[in-house]
């Protein structure tokens, strides 16, 4: 075929689009391997097939492929059998199949159950002959495996089933139809009269014995590293738990779930800098949201009091352990809440979502730097730890801050460059103070919550275990740093807003909402203010937002939970990616894009 693009080529057996000096040296090697198997076929082969897997296991994983492809293109051709069947009906799954026939004393060791057929389907992962009339395969699905024992003495068809068994090699998905049985060492077994192919495996399946230890490839290639990893599978049966908890939770409360738009001509409802869309049809710029929370309040004041959405976000911001571009959000919004509504609902919830996880307990651990290094315990017992922000700056820095009512100003601004400066805190531009003063927070208040704790909530150091309490103790966030929270009501310049943090990152935020479009108009233009300051993160005003509140939005308590930094918590992952089926990576740098199709 001719190159579709400038020095490229389809390869005839693999479909790859390759460079020509690629194909030639192909090419020769498959004449060279042509030769050597004529050779081969001249001289008896072992009975058992033995020399062919022995073989097999010496070659590189491009002979494998090739070798594997002519083999089963060669099936495809002769349908002797189809390796690509339309259905294969499966009577009974894996895990069904251990708990009926696994129970003690229902088989005895080399004994099979009689009048009984069952059908599996799962993948192979492991190859066992003992002599030429017997194997043993591990039969792998649904996080289960039992063994096939697959003697000859058992087929319908001997010809055929032998013929059958010279197909299969570890990684294939096969179907087997057979009889519970248990081997002479008493391992469950199902004794086949007849097994099929379903779907080969072109590649060579890693070793079960040493597993997939490159972790670029366990993460592009996540398929592969679900075949061959039970640690993966349980992360992702833990996270789809999490967010069921989570709904489950919310609906209990009398909260309804909703959608809202993805991509908007405004990127607004958190400090975050967008991704950038087009929509050809209408030729406008749109952004994909950093939030769903202007959305969920307009909901608010149409009068659906309870409400919240779980869904994608994305954010165009760096990559690193803690942080994806795009991320799974939970957010909710209550009328007739305030933050202190809010705090408890965040305590009672994730409370017994561990006891949920853990069978009853409420602490777990994390390692922030992989198994066998720092242990750090979490305890979930509510009531939590709180930290007022300014109150804990000053205890650690040993100084008395503004007036929270000046901390928008310049002065407050040089108060707070000296203090980062002094103590070595590092602060890109812009130098606001709202970045300020998150970054001080990130060095010394952050790093104090393993457990989890509040920061912004009343009185450092100090336990509230009442409503009352919490009304008695001052609440102190910011208002510079929280342009869609409520004023404190009786600290100026501060906001009734509190962080939870857990293993010193923030899992969740929430705020008794400004509901107030009057002071909404003058927060927003503030933050356009910030945005010409070369503020990236700083939100746009939202006219139809103002325009929502001006119909009355009820008092107001809001929360977010970024769900995938929790899952990394109650997984014991200390990479974001290993909580993400497809997490962000950077692209492959090479000569050529190979697909199997061939298309670039």
């Amino acid at each position: 075929m001719a190159s579709e693009g400038a020095g490229i080529h389809k390869d005839p057996v693999t479909g790859e689009m390759i460079s020509k000096s690629e194909l030639k040296r192909r090419e020769k090697q498959r004449e060279k391997e042509a030769r050597k198997s004529e050779k081969a076929a001249a001289t008896p082969a072992a009975q058992d097939g033995a020399a062919n897997v022995t073989n097999e296991d010496d070659l590189n994983p491009n002979q494998y492929f090739e070798l594997r492809s002519r083999a089963i293109l060669k099936l495809k051709e002769t349908k002797e059998p189809n390796p690509y069947p339309h259905k294969f009906n499966v009577s009974k799954s894996i895990t069904d199949f251990i708990r009926e026939y696994g129970k003690d004393g229902l088989i005895a060791p080399g004994q099979k159950l009689e009048g009984v057929r069952v059908s599996l389907a799962g993948r192979i992962h492991t190859v066992r002959s003992s002599g030429s009339k017997l194997k043993f395969y591990d039969l792998h699905g649904e996080g289960k495996h039992v063994q096939i024992l697959a003697n000859v003495r058992d087929a319908a068809d001997e010809m055929t089933f032998l013929a059958t068994q010279q197909i299969f090699r570890r990684g294939d998905i096969v179907g087997v139809v057979g009889t519970p049985s248990r081997s002479q060492k008493g391992e469950l077994s199902i004794s086949p009269s007849e097994m099929v192919l379903l779907a080969p495996n072109l590649h060579q399946l890693p070793s079960g014995h040493f597993g997939l230890k490159d972790q670029e490839t366990r993460y592009r290639k996540r398929y592969l590293d679900l075949i061959l990893s039970d640690d993966t599978r349980h992360i992702f049966i833990t996270r789809s738990k999490i967010i069921n908890y989570t709904r489950r939770y919310l609906d209990n409360l009398g909260f309804l779930e909703v959608e809202t738009p993805v991509t908007s001509m405004l990127a607004g409802g958190a400090t975050a800098k967008p991704f950038v869309t087009h929509h050809n049809d209408l030729n406008l710029e749109l952004y994909l949201r950093v939030a769903p929370e202007l959305y969920l309040k307009q909901l608010t004041v149409g009068g659906l009091d309870r409400v919240y959405e779980i869904g994608r976000v994305f954010r165009n911001e760096s990559i690193d352990l803690t942080h994806n571009p795009e991320f799974t959000l939970c957010e909710f919004y209550m009328a007739y809440a305030d933050m202190y509504d809010v705090m408890e609902i965040t305590e009672d919830l994730l409370e017994g979502m561990v006891k949920y996880l853990t069978g009853g307990s409420t602490v777990m651990t994390y390692h922030p730097e992989g198994k066998g290094g720092k242990e750090l315990v979490m305890d979930f017992k509510t009531p939590w730890k709180r930290y007022d922000m300014i109150e804990t700056l000053e205890e650690k820095l040993g100084v008395k801050f503004p007036p929270s009512e000046t901390l928008h100003t310049a002065e407050a601004n040089k108060f707070l460059n000296d203090l980062c400066h002094k103590h070595g805190v590092d602060c890109s531009e812009p130098r606001t103070n709202a970045r300020l003063l998150d970054k001080l927070v990130g060095e010394f208040i952050e790093p104090l919550c393993i457990s989890p704790a509040f920061i912004g909530t009343p009185s450092a150091y100090v336990l509230l275990t009442s409503r009352a309490d919490l009304f008695s103790h001052p609440v102190g966030h910011p208002q510079v740093m929280s342009p869609l929270a409520k004023n404190h009501r009786s600290r100026p310049g501060l906001c009734e807003r509190f962080e939870a943090f857990l293993c010193g990152k923030e899992i969740c935020n929430a705020y008794t909402e400004l509901n107030d479009p009057f002071e909404q108009r003058l927060r927003f233009e503030e933050q356009v203010r910030q945005k010409e300051q070369g503020d990236d993160e700083a939100q746009p005003v939202d006219e139809t937002f103002v325009n929502a509140l001006e119909h009355g939005l009820p008092p107001t308590g809001g929360w977010g939970m970024g769900i995938d930094r929790l899952v990394m918590f109650l997984t014991d992952s200390p990479n974001i990616k290993e909580v993400l089926l497809f997490p962000a990576m950077k692209p492959i740098e090479t000569g050529s894009i190979a697909t199997p199709s061939g298309k670039q």
